[in-house]
């Protein structure tokens, strides 16, 4: 198995645990893939959700900024962002990501095939 295949079902699993509601054991895989891995967006972006789910909002935020430094363009990733805005409660930075989050969607949408209708 490759690296990044691994590292992806080490995330699964930690957010497999988070779905469950074992968010410590979570966080725990997710900062081990961090500690050897930390230019992984996915991880940093799975971490900003379980700590958004806690209520943990400025280290949400942090975790969140660093899965957007690494992948601007994913849409998850600003969604996320303007998630955590909102509770924070930065209206204009909410909308700024949400509009991003946004395009990104309409982008996608524009990039495949058209559906037939018979």
């Amino acid at each position: 198995m490759n690296i990044k295949k691994a590292i992806q079902n080490e995330i699964d699993e930690a957010i497999f645990n988070f779905t469950i509601g074992d968010n410590s054991q979570a966080k725990a895989q997710i900062s081990k893939i961090l500690e050897s891995y930390p230019k992984i967006a996915n991880a940093w972006h799975a971490l900003a959700e379980i700590l958004l789910s806690e209520k943990q909002y400025q280290q949400a935020i942090e975790a969140a900024n660093k899965a957007h430094d690494l992948e601007p363009k994913d849409l998850h990733i600003n969604t996320t962002l303007s998630r955590i805005w909102v509770q924070i409660g930065d209206q204009k930075k909410a909308e700024y990501y949400n509009a991003q989050a946004r395009m990104m969607s309409w982008k996608e949408q524009l990039q495949e095939p058209p559906v037939e209708k018979n």
